[in-house]
């Protein structure tokens, strides 16, 4: 289906009917670029196009099975308080949705409550904002306890700026206590306690989840596993990816925000060593402020890891826009996108190139600086997967410390003590004691030294 534009003759209709329920309009209201803008002094290839910025929405109403029967795009030139779009154009859009038995209007823009409030009259129905698509996308995701609390958290906060005096029972008044009655409660206000106290009840949980979550990270950090996290935007392929690196089995779907809950398991490194991948949920441009608030106990494996892979779906028009919305959701969580040493590039779905645009792209990789590189994946494939391995354990080996030992093969308190703390690279018997060459952290260098006589590695 092709946008249609609601900017003078560039109007192409665009039906089409699908087997979900709820039929919706999607509207793109995009503020025209303007010379002297500080938008326009961009990189044009890191801004967005309306027409990517319209279908990436369309994705998202698909994504809670809605039936897209329009989508259109409407040029503003600036945002109107009242209604978002100007009058006219809000009058044209009445038509369409009489003219197509419209239940739901959805805009990809955050609107304001008077706005939401104001466009519902106008049009007589329901309309949804960018805000509450992906809450509601996230409401249906989430699988795990902490993810259901996460997303209602989210969901009330946002709900609790919806409560305006938009219907008339919200004025309504309670009874008050005491002799003479008083004023009472208004709805209103009642509401909003109520939403108060449950988002204070739900706080109080997740410091329980985040409580827990701590506990589990200190239990893998008693052991030599080092974590490494994917982050990404959505459907960029982390979860393929995951699979491809783990051989897990975790949903992966050609499908915005396919993988809400975070998933951890073994990763295998060349050389045998273990780490720990961490698979997280997608961002996206515009996330709601409120998700990036409640997902922060989820995202803290993302935050606490050595190495961040940052996946990125380099055959997408918009694939530099999409890098730098993941870097301002990282900035967010206080992670430096360009602290090189600690994120890696991985420049997934290249089996979608031909064999020149794949040579050209291996051009632009070899020429980034060392402290920034990138690789070249398809994890459908499993082309350029060993690559990314090699650089992942040389990253995480970057950090620790190569000692060699000699430990009396009756000592099993000391062996067992590597092995909990330790990498052990490679252990051998000879005449009763065990020669052994272990990997371990900065932090636990000096016992090793000091118990085991080690000495650093001979290369």
């Amino acid at each position: 289906m092709e946008p249609r534009n609601l900017d003078g003759d560039a109007d192409r209709p665009r039906p089409a009917r699908g087997e979900q329920t709820g039929r919706v309009i999607v509207i793109g209201p995009y503020l025209r670029m303007r010379r002297g803008d500080p938008g326009a002094q961009m990189d044009p290839h890191a801004v967005r196009n309306s027409e990517a910025r319209l279908e990436e929405a369309e994705g998202l109403a698909r994504a809670i099975d809605l039936t897209i029967a329009d989508a259109i795009i409407a040029p503003i030139s600036q945002v109107r308080p009242a209604t978002y779009l100007g009058k006219g154009k809000v009058e044209e859009i009445v038509g369409l949705i009489s003219g197509q038995e419209i239940e739901l209007v959805v805009m990809d823009c955050a609107l304001s409550p008077i706005q939401q409030r104001n466009l519902e009259k106008a049009w007589n129905t329901k309309v949804l904002d960018r805000t509450g698509l992906i809450l509601e996308i996230f409401g249906r995701r989430a699988k795990t306890r902490e993810g259901a609390l996460q997303v209602e958290l989210a969901h009330l906060n946002y709900q609790r700026s919806r409560l305006v005096r938009s219907w008339t029972h919200l004025e309504r008044q309670r009874g008050g206590f005491g002799f003479m009655g008083g004023p009472g409660e208004t709805q209103i206000e009642a509401d909003r306690r109520l939403i108060g106290d449950r988002i204070i009840r739900l706080e109080n949980e997740i410091k329980k989840v985040q409580a827990t979550r701590r506990l589990h990270r200190a239990g893998r950090q008693r052991v030599p596993y080092r974590v490494v996290a994917l982050v990404g935007y959505t459907n960029a392929g982390k979860s393929t990816l995951f699979n491809r690196l783990t051989r897990a089995e975790v949903q992966a779907a050609d499908m915005l925000f396919a993988t809400l809950d975070p998933t951890l398991r073994s990763l295998s490194l060349p050389h045998g060593g273990k780490a720990m991948l961490s698979d997280t949920v997608g961002f996206i441009s515009n996330l709601p402020t409120q998700l990036v608030a409640a997902f922060r106990a989820t995202l803290e494996e993302v935050m606490e890891a050595e190495v961040i892979l940052h996946v990125r779906d380099i055959s997408h028009d918009d694939a530099q826009a999409q890098q730098r919305d993941v870097d301002a959701v990282l900035r967010q969580l206080g992670i430096d996108p360009d602290a090189g040493a600690r994120i890696l590039e991985v420049w997934n779905k290249i089996d979608r190139f031909t064999p020149e645009q794949r040579e050209n792209l291996t051009n632009i990789a070899a020429r980034r600086p060392p402290e920034r590189p990138c690789f070249l994946v398809s994890a459908e494939t499993g082309e350029g997967i060993d690559a990314l391995l090699a650089a992942i354990e040389q990253r995480l080996a970057a950090t620790r410390i190569t000692l060699d030992l000699s430990i009396d093969a009756s000592d099993g308190a000391g062996i067992s003590w590597l092995h909990r703390n330790s990498e052990v690279l490679n252990k051998e018997l000879n005449d009763g004691r065990f020669a052994m060459t272990v990997r371990v952290d900065e932090t636990k260098r000096d016992i090793v030294v000091n118990r085991f006589d080690a000495v650093p590695h001979a290369l």
